[in-house]
Formats: structure tokens, sequence, C-alpha cells
């Protein structure tokens, strides 16, 4: 972000045209790169060439990202105006999804200029401060023109070595002719002070100079590749870091990218070159202790921090269940030929993850196919260890701290080997942990497990001691978080807007009359995941979790295409319904129901008036047996979707087609949804319960098959007030598991 920093200052001084310029308001306009300037500048825009096609889905995936962040900081930005243009951006921005290749190359080009305008910017005593403040995060991020640098100046060293040989050469041999003369000179009584002998006296002297002047630079030139050498090698562990930190992050829905072939070229070009220095000090002759242990360290840090997680295991794994990862060294190619290379996979608990430095003593757990052998694919030329079947066969436990639960225990894998690199003498010892892993025993652990992990990787630092996180957070944060998690998972670039983060709020709070901002209110782990909802016998993860698997599912779709209001509150729904007219409806997720999607509608009252009725919720079971826009064709009491459109212009797409009639002369059977009294004339009503099987039909008939798992007739969703506007209190079974009772310790006895 230093870069557009230092840019941000200079535009100032621009013209209105330059700036027009420089930012394309059409394509890429000034609001991009500010808002983005962070992430925009940690991103590898110097690969992308219109000729390269290869790299056309990477292009696609960046402008992708691009898009996607500009409508998440829209939802999120209190300015209405800054809103509004960002989203109007972020539209016209999808544009460019024909040329995805043309807008890498765009940006690149665009940062290519802001380094020259600044190239030209003269330094201030003000402003060199403020650069030096952000030298170091800018630094951060090798570039192939470092490390294009450094290899020249290396050529430059074996230049003036090859330079600095040659003049010996010839030194060596005029002085031999000198001392050839020395003879007939003094047999002769010739004049020493002869212009022949002197000529090669001053040329001798002049060689010896000059060698000992390409000495001197020679010396200089190799401190200064070694201080370049050391600068790139740090850029490149921190990108290293980054990239552990963001595929951390991507459990939450961050974007990442995966390709790890431009950081393995960058290792194993730092690797050449510490080999040509580590050659050419050697060839001087004379040891020099400072560069050659500077050189040694290097090399052994470069070998150590080349080994990554390159598929993470599962973060939250199931004791006797087999699961997969991979590991890859970057430096794959240079290992020394002979004996295999064996990676080993242990499990460490949090406090011997803190002390990686000595060898974990007690054995924590016991792994199952916890070896696997580095092997080289030259067709992808990457060098990994593929651990496909291990598996965890009984896990030692901490004692636990106060209300702590078997599922807050955080662990991790530590994959280590002994490897020897072709042109060193000693074998090093490498070691890469995974990320926190959380172990269960019973599969009904599995939600508040990975409540843990979501914890974890949303709030906990870079650099943090393993596996530290605060236990509160800033509202604002957890919003993100859950926007992030639930478009990931959904699969959906339709974020959660601001009605639907203060419903979020005032849900997690229990401050349902709430209406000022809540964005610095501090949310703790145990609001997110360890006490109930008020009324309720599941947490506010375990419920919003389920509606992002139902969403996932179901209604995907539905929900890309805003055809779904979402989480919304009673209130606030009575104060946007409250004067529709009848039959207008919204979709919203149910409020009582983990997992459930219920249709709130305005229809009449027996004295004339309105009321706001809200349909038992329809969950996963419902929608696998008949989707949704079946069921709100089936519902004649709904009309129009809020605010005024026709229900058969918007669903009509997602209504299945008739069935074609049966073979063999039977009478067709259909699934029709039914609510309240709805059904044939002159009839009266049927009680049904969710076990009574449905009615089957002739086509003739005016009679309508009711759906089976819908509650008995007449019955509505009851506001927990006693308002008829609200919900009825139904929970599935996954809500049992979260009871004071602390199960998760009696599923770990049994197991034991």
């Amino acid at each position: 972000m230093a870069q557009w920093i230092h840019m941000s200052q200079m535009i100032q001084r621009l013209s209105d045209d330059t700036v027009n310029n420089l930012y394309p308001p059409t394509a890429f306009p000034i609001e991009v790169r500010h808002f983005l300037a962070e992430w925009i500048e940690s991103q590898r825009w110097d690969d992308f060439a219109l000729e390269k096609v290869e790299l056309e889905s990477q292009a696609q995936t960046l402008l992708d990202q691009t898009i996607s962040m500009l409508q998440s900081i829209s939802q999120q930005n209190a300015n209405v105006v800054d809103r509004l243009k960002l989203m109007q951006i972020s539209r016209n921005m999808t544009m460019l999804n024909q040329r995805p290749l043309r807008f890498a190359v765009m940006v690149k080009e665009i940062l290519a200029k802001e380094r020259v305008l600044l190239g030209t910017l003269p330094q201030t005593p003000s402003s060199t401060p403020q650069y030096q403040q952000h030298q170091n995060r800018e630094n951060s991020f090798p570039s192939m023109q470092d490390v294009d640098h450094l290899v020249l100046k290396v050529l430059e060293v074996q230049d003036i070595r090859q330079k600095m040989h040659q003049l010996q050469e010839e030194l060596n041999w005029e002085r031999q002719n000198f001392e050839g003369l020395q003879g007939p000179i003094q047999q002769n009584g010739m004049d020493p002070k002869n212009s022949e002998i002197q000529k090669l006296q001053n040329h001798i002297q002049q060689l010896e100079y000059n060698v000992k002047a390409l000495a001197t630079k020679r010396f200089q030139l190799l401190k200064e590749c070694v201080d370049c050498l050391d600068q790139c090698q740090t850029r490149l562990i921190s990108r290293l870091k980054t990239w552990r930190w963001e595929q951390h992050k991507a459990t939450i829905g961050h974007p990442f990218d995966e390709n790890l072939h431009p950081l393995q070229t960058w290792c194993e070009q730092l690797l050449g070159v510490n080999g040509k220095l580590r050659q050419e000090l050697m060839l001087i002759g004379e040891p020099i202790p400072e560069l050659q242990e500077r050189l040694g360290k290097l090399l052994q840090v470069l070998i150590q921090s080349s080994l990554v997680v390159e598929k993470q295991p599962p973060q939250v794994i199931k004791t006797q269940s087999k699961f997969c990862t991979t590991v890859r060294y970057l430096l794959g190619e240079k290992v020394a030929s002979g004996k295999p290379v064996v990676l080993k996979a242990q499990i460490i608990n949090e406090m011997q993850a803190r002390n990686l430095g000595s060898v974990p003593g007690d054995n924590v757990g016991e792994l199952i196919n916890n070896t696997a052998i580095l092997e080289h694919n030259t067709v992808s030329k990457s060098t990994c260890a593929t651990f496909r079947n291990m598996s965890i066969k009984k896990i030692k436990r901490a004692d636990r701290r106060g209300s702590e639960s078997v599922t807050e225990e955080k662990f991790a894998l530590l994959f280590s080997a002994e490897i020897t690199i072709t042109g060193c003498d000693t074998p090093y010892r490498i070691q890469m942990i995974s990320l926190p892993v959380v172990v269960i025993v019973h599969g009904s652990q599995d939600n508040n497990a990975l409540a843990t992990i979501i914890w974890d990787c949303a709030f906990s630092e870079s650099d943090r001691v393993p596996f530290m996180v605060p236990e509160r957070v800033p509202w604002r944060m957890m919003y993100s978080t859950l926007n992030s998690k639930f478009t990931s998972e959904v699969q959906t670039n339709h974020n959660l807007d601001h009605y639907n983060q203060h419903f979020l709020a005032q849900k997690i709070f229990d401050k349902p009359d709430f209406g000022d901002d809540f964005s610095n209110i501090l949310v703790s782990w145990g609001q997110f995941n360890k006490e109930v909802l008020p009324g309720r016998i599941f947490t506010f993860w375990q419920w919003f979790e389920g509606v992002m698997d139902l969403s996932k599912k179901h209604l995907k779709t539905y929900w890309s295409e805003g055809l779904i209001f979402g989480f919304i509150g009673k209130q606030h729904l009575h104060l946007i319904l409250k004067d529709m007219p009848n039959g207008t409806f919204l979709l919203r997720f149910s409020d009582s129901e983990i997992g459930g999607i219920t249709i709130a509608y305005v229809s009449a009252t027996e004295n004339g008036g309105q009321k706001i009725q809200n349909i038992q919720p329809f969950t996963k079971k419902d929608l696998d047996i008949r989707n949704l826009g079946d069921r709100i064709r089936d519902i004649n009491d709904i009309t129009y979707l809020y605010p005024a459109f026709p229900k058969d212009e918007v669903f009509k797409r997602f209504y299945s087609e008739p069935r074609a009639s049966p073979i063999g002369g039977y009478i067709p059977v259909s699934l029709q949804t039914r609510v309240g009294t709805e059904g044939r004339e002159g009839s009266s009503a049927i009680p049904l319960t969710r076990s009574m099987t449905p009615i089957a039909v002739s086509p003739a008939s005016t009679i309508y098959s009711v759906n089976q798992f819908q509650q008995p007739l007449g019955q509505q969703e009851q506001d927990m007030e006693g308002e008829p506007s609200g919900e009825f209190s139904g929970f599935n079974d996954q809500a049992s598991t979260n009871m004071d009772i602390d199960l998760d310790s009696i599923l770990e006895n049994l197991q034991e």
C-alpha cells in the first residue's frame, strides 16, 4: 500500500487530464485504486501480457475478486454517495469479463506508470520519514526485477573475476620478461633507466594497480550482492508467510491464489545465486569469514523455509476417519539424488506448537499412515509428499480451563524430514506445521468445532503465538466474516446488505429494539457459539450455519438474483409490509428454526383489515421433496413478491414441468403445498400431520394433494409474544446437542 500512499499525495499536484489518463474512469477509476490499494499492490500483475493467453484464467480470477471486494466494500460503506458509486463501478467492471487479460495488463501498466511518476518526485524532508515508515511493508513482496537485478550483480562479479584473472596472467608474464632482462643489464652495463626497461616497469606497476583496483571493486560488489540477496530473501520469506496467511483466511471466504510456481522460481533463483556467491568467495583465495557466515545462514534459512503445506488437512478431523494432505518442497529440483526424502507427520498440541525449536516431547496423539516420500513431478515441476490415507487413531486431551469444551482445543500436524541439497555438504532438518485443527470423535461435534476454526481464521493475527486469538472483536469484523463466509459457502456474489447486518447484530446481542450502529460493539466468543440464543436451544453460529447450508443446497440461485430478503426482524417486516396490498410476500430465513426459510405475506382479516402471516418454515427435507419455486406457485394466497413483482413472472423459471402420465393406466399422484384452509369448494379442511401420506387424486379432480411435511391445516407460525406475525417454534434435531450438559465430554468418554 506504500506506493498508493505516495501516489495519493502526488495526485494533488497532477492535472485532471493526467489523472484521468492514468486511471480511466470507464475501466479503472481512481476509486478502485483507492479502496483496494493494499490488495492491488500485493498481487502479481507483472506476469501478465496480452500474448500470454495461458494466464487468462488467472486474470479472470483477479477481475472477479476485484468486483467482489468492491461490492463488499460498498455494502459496508456508511457514506451513501460512496456506496452507490462503488456499486455502479462494480457493475461497469463486469463488462471487462470479455477481456480479463486486458484488465490485468491495464493494472500492470497503471502501477508501472505510478512508479515512473514517483521516480520523478523529489524527496522532501517531510516525505522521507513517511516513506521509511511504509518501506518495509512495500518490500515484503519480492519482485522479479529485484531478483533480476541481483543476478546481474553476480554476473558482474564473475566478469570482474575473469578480468582479474586475465590481468594477473599478463602481470605474471611481464614480470617474467622483466626478470629476464635483469641479467643482460647487469652483465653489459646497460642503463637501468633505459626507455624500454622503464616502459616495462611502468606497465607492470599499472597492471598491479589495476589488479588491486579490481580486487577492491570485486570485494565491494560481493558485499553488495550478499546484502541484496539478504533483502530479496527476506522479502521472499515474507511473501511465503503472506501466502500461508491468505491460505488461512481462505477458510472464511477471502480470495486466495494458491499458485506456488512463482514462489518456487524465486526460491530456486536465490538458491542458485547463493551457490554462485559462495563459489566466488572460495575463488578469492583469502577467506572472508563475515560474508561466508552470512551466506551460510541465508542458505540454511532458505532451505528450511521452502517447505509448504500446499493442501491443508481438514481443519475439523474426526478420529478413525481417513483424510489427506499434501506437503510441497519448493527446492525439490535441487534435492540431492540417492536416498529418498521421507516426510513424517505427527500431531502436536498448542504448547508444543509454541516450542517448535525443540523436538516435541509427549506424544499427544497416534497417527496412522503418517509417512510419505517426496516425489518430483516432471510435468508440473513440483516436488510433493502426499499423505493419502492418514488417520488419527486416538488423541490425548489437555486439561480444560473453566467451561472450555473439547471442540475448542486446537492441535496441528507437524511435518518434518532431513534433506540434503545438491552442492551442500551437510543435511538440514526441515519442518512446517499445518493450520490449526480441531479433533472430534463424533459427527455431532462438527458444528461446534467448525465455529472454533471460523473464529480462529477470522480474528487471529498473522504473527501470533500459536494459537492465540482474541476473546472479543468488534461487530464490524464479525459481520465482515459472516458475509465472506456466507458468499463463499453459497458461491454467490450477492452480499448480505445492511438490513441483514442490522438484524444479525440484533440477534447476536439480543437487542431487537436497538436501532443505532452496532459496528464498534464488542461481540464475544461466548455470544458466537457458547451461549444459546434467548428462547432457543441453539447458538448463533449453529443457527447461521444452518441458513448457509440450506442456501448452498437449495437457494443459491434465488439468493443470487435477490429474490430472498434473507435476515430480517419482525419489526422491520411489519414496517415494510404494513401498507402493502393483500398477497404481497417476501422470503426470509426462519428466526426460530435451524436451516429454514419462511414466507411472510399480507392477508385479510375477518373484519376486513390486514394481518401479516408467516408460513411454517421450509427446511432442507421439505425442499428436497418439492422445490421452493413450486411451493410458491402452489400457494394461492401469495401473488406479488415485495414490493410489486408478479410471482409467476419472477419465479416461473423455477417451476417444474408437469410430469408425464404414468404407463399402465395408473392414476397419477402429485404433491402440492397448501396453506391454512386452502382446498376444494364445499369440503371441510382435513387436518394433516407430518406423518400422513399425501392424497392421491385424479387429474380431473379439483382436489390438490397436500405436502406431508406441513403442519396441521390452519396452523401458522406463531410469534413468541403471541402476535399472529411470528414464527412457530419448531427446531430440528441438530439443536439437541447444545444443551447445558457437556455432551462433548460424554462422547469423548464413550469413545475411550
